[in-house]
């Protein structure tokens, strides 16, 4: 196996050759260049997609700079979400304080915006300098009368998954609000599902399709009246469940509303996702509408996927995502299109989860969790993968190895989601995957003279 750093031993292991349980759930090792982002990042980006509210950054301008528009989250109304607002604290605010500082800016932003609700992210700086967020959110609560939220998503230590907490925390508070807006008997709400390139659009309408209501989606294409309606539905259905499982368990805990785990990617698990929130509310008519929903969406989309496994028959593929449950339905994809998966890792994935990858790869594939750009283009190297799925920071490594990639992070502008973005997602992959700029590409020249020579 390509080298790994020694305190990173048991984070990858080999199916078929290593037989311990994965660890997870580390701090990144030190020196290892981790994929991972700061907790303010994380809760930043569970949070943007709530459209109509005011969102503030408090802190340097490079923390507003690093995440504006990281999100490829749209919206069907207001695009107050899109912009990135900051305190823009200089060194006079570290030294004096930035609590004069924010009560303007939140002010000035409210009384010439009108957001239905505004969230204060704190960053780093905030948490040295002391500033009294809390008591600054609730002056100017009571004196614009909406909700102003602060979310505590300070770093130093902290991780992406501990800004996930934050956000969690700070969206429950929205909800609760409304008890007289009517609410289906057969009611759901999304949590987890960020509408990137609209896919929150093509999920609902599956729903609708079935006689479904979805309540709220938390948190894409959100809107705060919504969520504070969300108590009252009778089921959550989390698809990101890195990013809102806390949430689920807040609202469980509160309202007694059960949840249940999905992924709306792929054929097989976007299949299962419907048919499990079908199973809940035991009615034969939704029942009945959602096997007719599923026959006629699966039956148009094989004979397309056909002609692109064609091409794709037999090609390696290594997958690296933000959430484990991304990485299970990435497997399945991928063999519907002919392809095997010979490398696989996640950035927030539980040993139960990497217990699951084991069981639906093949003997030989590399699983890790948290991996870093040298270990990940080794693993790429040793496996000849032809493709890389990853994010923005994964994409640099898929074109020095000379190899196609794939888009399946927060920042994508392609629906990737339900039957459509699986055919999108197919598209996506054999352009990449056999466009002919590869063979010019020296690291691919190297390495596949290096696996004519390991044959022989």
């Amino acid at each position: 196996m390509a080298e790994v750093l020694e305190a990173r031993r048991h984070q990858v292991l080999e199916k078929g050759r290593d037989d311990y349980i994965l660890e997870c759930g580390k701090a990144s090792t030190a020196g290892s260049v981790s994929q991972r982002a700061c907790v303010f990042c994380g809760s930043r980006v569970v949070l943007y997609p709530i459209a109509d509210a005011l969102h503030l950054i408090h802190g340097p301008i490079g923390c507003a700079a690093y995440t504006w528009d990281i999100r490829g989250s749209l919206s069907s109304g207001p695009e107050l979400h899109r912009m990135s607002f900051s305190t823009d604290l200089r060194e006079n605010d570290v030294i004096y304080g930035g609590e004069k500082k924010l009560y303007r800016a939140l002010t000035e932003l409210i009384t010439g915006y009108k957001p239905k609700a505004a969230f204060v992210y704190c960053t780093c700086i905030i948490g040295l300098i002391g500033d009294d967020v809390e008591a600054i959110c609730s002056r100017v609560s009571r004196e614009q009368r909406i909700q102003v939220i602060p979310v505590h998503s300070e770093g130093f230590k902290g991780t992406k998954k501990d800004g996930y907490k934050a956000a969690c925390e700070a969206a429950f508070k929205l909800t609760g609000k409304d008890s007289g807006s009517p609410v289906s008997p057969f009611s759901i709400n999304i949590l987890g599902e960020f509408n990137l390139a609209g896919e929150t659009w093509i999920i609902k309408d599956y729903y609708r399709r079935m006689g479904i209501e979805v309540t709220s989606c938390l948190t894409g294409d959100g809107r705060v009246d919504e969520i504070g309606k969300a108590h009252r539905a009778k089921l959550n259905v989390v698809q990101c469940s890195g990013s809102m499982t806390n949430l689920a368990k807040m609202m469980q805990a509160q309202y007694g509303i059960p949840f249940i785990r999905v992924s709306y990617f792929g054929i097989e698990d976007m299949t299962q996702a419907l048919y499990d929130v079908a199973d809940f509310f035991e009615d034969a008519d939704i029942t009945a509408r959602t096997q007719k929903l599923v026959k006629d969406e699966v039956s148009a989309l094989l004979p397309r996927l056909a002609e692109y496994r064609k091409d794709l028959e037999g090609k390696k593929a290594a997958v690296y995502v933000g959430g484990s449950f991304k990485a299970f339905s990435m497997v399945k994809a991928l063999r519907h299109l002919g392809m095997e998966t010979v490398v696989v890792g996640s950035q927030t994935g539980s040993a139960e989860d990497y217990e699951y990858l084991k069981e639906i790869t093949n003997r030989g594939t590399i699983i890790c969790d948290d991996t870093n750009p040298l270990e990940l283009s080794g693993f790429v190297l040793e496996k000849a993968a032809d493709l890389l799925i990853g994010g923005v920071k994964e994409r640099p490594i898929a074109y020095k190895m000379g190899i196609g990639f794939c888009d399946h992070n927060h920042e994508r502008k392609e629906a990737l989601a339900g039957y459509e973005g699986m055919f999108n997602f197919a598209k996506e992959i054999h352009a990449s995957v056999t466009s002919p700029v590869w063979k010019y590409s020296p690291a691919r020249i190297k390495a596949q003279a290096a696996q004519r020579r390991k044959s022989q």
